[in-house]
């Protein structure tokens, strides 16, 4: 085993005991018998050795996936394929599965959170194309909601077998789910995530321009029914082409339209992009 490689496994031991942010380098070090010098001959810091053990992770699941996808034959089959092989990844790397989902929410920096975006956009991109792969012009209003229920059943069954020391069938839960997608594909009809919604919901905060965001407050002020809602859309869409208002008269705007129903989205990235980019 070469020396990175083993300060990889001895580190994940460690993080699965105490967690990433309580482990020091310098018990990394003691656990693999070497000096300090050696480590950081290997990585810079302990962040870039957790960016390595989840590029290790999920490269192989996602690779794994797309693979599956990629290489479809039988619909079913290649469904089945898709759920058989993520279940199976987070049951070969169990430990690190936990510590990922325990951690993932809080103690990491920017850097470790875009790495979360960038792969969870892969696999977004990998269950999208499998979804109109299988099920083609059916659900082409309701393809995005597909993906994130599919990626919900995903979240919440890994969970499940983690954590809760249940014995799995794999082969049965691929079924189930199975099951259960082509229930979703050929049954909803009432679509929720939009194509904007679903482009913008996968850009990092720096990726959103103020081009995008025009479209979808465009098309917000179409399907606006309120005079009020249809004035501060109408304004707000004038503050972006021409920022004159103060901060305060912005934030009011945003607080006339968050509780319309189709402007929800459009004022969180509107009040999330403003932010950003200290528009007055």
């Amino acid at each position: 085993m070469g020396k990175k490689q083993l300060i990889m496994e001895r580190a994940l031991e460690l993080f699965a005991e105490q967690g990433f942010e309580p482990t020091s380098v310098q018990q990394i070090t003691e656990r693999c018998g070497i000096s300090k010098g050696a480590f950081y001959l290997s990585f810079k810091s302990k962040d870039e050795l957790i960016v390595a053990l989840i590029d290790q992770f999920m490269s192989q699941m996602i690779s794994n996936t797309d693979y599956q996808v990629t290489n479809m034959q039988n619909n079913e089959l290649s469904l089945y394929n898709f759920y058989f092989t993520m279940f199976q990844a987070s049951q070969k790397h169990s430990n690190f599965a936990k510590i990922l989902m325990k951690e993932q929410s809080h103690s990491f920096n920017s850097e470790l959170v875009l790495k979360f975006h960038d792969y969870d956009k892969l696999l977004e991109k990998t269950i999208l194309t499998m979804t109109e792969k299988l099920f083609g012009e059916r659900i082409e209003n309701t393809k995005y909601d597909l993906v994130y229920c599919i990626k919900g059943f995903i979240s919440i069954y890994s969970e499940l077998i983690l954590f809760n020391n249940v014995p799995v069938d794999l082969e049965q839960l691929a079924q189930s789910l199975v099951e259960k997608t082509n229930l979703l594909a050929s049954q909803v009809t009432i679509p929720f995530v939009t194509k904007e919604i679903f482009q913008l919901r996968r850009l990092s905060k720096t990726e959103i321009t103020n081009d995008q965001l025009l479209e979808v407050l465009e098309q917000s002020l179409n399907e606006a029914e309120e005079p009020l809602e249809q004035e501060s859309l109408s304004l707000l869409k004038q503050h972006l082409l021409e920022p004159s208002l103060s901060p305060a008269l912005v934030e009011g705007l945003l607080k006339n339209i968050q509780d319309y129903p189709n402007c929800k989205w459009i004022a969180f990235l509107l009040r999330n992009y403003l932010k950003l980019n200290s528009i007055k």
